[in-house]
């Protein structure tokens, strides 16, 4: 591609990569491999690799924010291939970076917890069984569970009833961290439990979900003579219970992948609760990823709030470390993070390089785009964008035309073996309301 028509197309390659109508599809070439085993060092003592096709590129890109009246002061651009940082505009400023936060939430969680890790919910008896009767309460200890969904309660009831149980006296008496369908009050979660127990109950929401099961889900219909409430651990030390079922949540890894698909702020405010609140998240992800404390400053773990502010370089640090620590486990970013082509969620409406892995951003003011886009000449380039503006819908245009430029320059690649999804949500064992995570402790035997 000759330098002097590249610099002529405004914003970069966009005559190129744009027609009067779709997208025209490039055909990829090979992509190097041995380019994502670059051994990870922290970017601020990486080298400066200048690529002057690639400064003429971005130098487009933020004249044009600068036409449309933002201020360019107030962008963050970090470029990075391998150790060597290619470009950057403002990357070692702090600005608000929305739900680019959620990199480091699923940073701090993958350090907290191996990726088959699975939040297990307990279902216990405080009563007898006679007849299909529990006489007594019907007991739910949770342990923070971020997913536990319709599908979940849905499967959960059917187990019980297998267990011989259709109906219960007393109460359902539920302690411990429990969400349920993500909901940010307490009551909401034990409605939806109780709801979930039984079809007659079910609103348009449940029987969506159920539908997503497999045909010869049976409907339950447990019935419940009490309700769903609350109580305090303490409250049950000294109840005899009989636990009888271990629900087992998806595996960590699936957890954050559906967490960053939809960028679902209360899944993701409950991780970083679960491993000791924002401060935790920032204090261990400086760690993790050799963060300069100053450039990461967060008030939660979901993004909300202009308050939750981190440097390009930071979020493009933050995305190598999650990469650095999945590879070595048989897994790659793109298995926590959305990819385009694959998953729609937050890139419903998007128009990015085809595999490429990224985790959006999107307040009001603020719209940040952060991940990999794999290049057959440079192999896995590692970025971040974070921009203040107003126009959000023209600001994620910009973005998806700039990685397309930078691709585009680069050679067009699909993703290696070695950044390809293996996490697939809906499939195989990353199906919500799957029976087989219901382990039965022991049968609630008849008296």
């Amino acid at each position: 591609m000759a330098v002097l028509s590249l610099l002529a197309m405004p914003l970069g390659l966009l005559s190129v990569l744009l027609g009067p109508g779709e997208l025209q599809v490039l055909q990829p070439a090979g992509l190097d491999p041995a380019a994502i085993q670059v051994e990870w060092q922290s970017p601020w003592i990486a080298g400066l690799t200048h690529d002057p096709v690639l400064d003429q590129i971005v130098e487009q890109y933020l004249a044009g924010l600068r036409r449309q009246g933002w201020s360019v002061p107030d962008q963050g651009v970090w470029i990075q291939v391998g150790q060597s940082v290619i470009t950057e505009h403002q990357g070692e400023v702090p600005l608000p970076a929305a739900s680019l936060t959620k990199l480091a939430t699923t940073l701090v969680a993958l350090q907290t917890w191996p990726l088959d890790h699975r939040f297990n919910t307990r279902v216990g008896l405080h009563g007898t069984v006679q007849a299909g009767v529990l006489n007594g309460d019907l007991v739910i200890e949770g342990s923070g569970d971020p997913l536990f969904v319709w599908e979940e309660g849905i499967v959960l009831a059917n187990r019980l009833q297998a267990l011989g149980i259709e109906r219960i006296t007393g109460d359902v008496l539920v302690t411990g961290s429990f969400t349920m369908n993500f909901e940010e009050h307490l009551n909401a979660s034990l409605a939806a439990l109780e709801q979930s127990m039984s079809a007659e109950r079910w609103g348009r929401d449940a029987r969506q979900a159920y539908a997503s099961l497999p045909p010869d889900t049976p409907q339950p219909s447990l019935q419940v003579d009490g309700q769903a409430r609350w109580v305090p651990a303490a409250d049950l030390e000294a109840v005899a219970i009989d636990w009888v079922i271990q629900h087992q949540s998806l595996p960590l890894v699936a957890i954050l992948k559906a967490m960053n698909i939809y960028s679902n702020n209360a899944m993701a405010e409950m991780m970083a609760d679960l491993v000791g609140g924002p401060e935790q998240v920032v204090a261990q992800a400086t760690t993790a990823a050799e963060l300069p404390p100053e450039e990461l400053s967060l008030i939660n773990g979901s993004g909300l709030g202009t308050e939750n502010q981190m440097s390009a370089r930071v979020a493009v640090a933050m995305t190598v470390a999650i990469q650095q620590k999945l590879s070595a486990q048989g897994f790659s970013v793109v298995d926590v993070l959305p990819v385009a082509g694959e998953d729609i969620g937050t890139l419903i409406d998007r128009r990015l390089p085809p595999t490429a892995a990224v985790k959006t951003g999107s307040l009001a003011e603020v719209s940040a785009l952060a991940g990999m886009v794999p290049t057959a000449q440079k192999g896995p380039v590692w970025f971040a964008i974070i921009n203040q503006g107003w126009d959000i819908p023209d600001l994620r245009v910009q973005q998806d035309q700039l990685l397309q430029a930078i691709q585009a320059h680069w050679g067009v690649a699909d993703a290696p073996p070695e950044l390809r999804t293996k996490v697939v949500m809906q499939t195989g064992p990353y199906r919500y309301g799957d029976p087989s995570r219901n382990q039965v402790a022991k049968e609630a035997a008849p008296e």
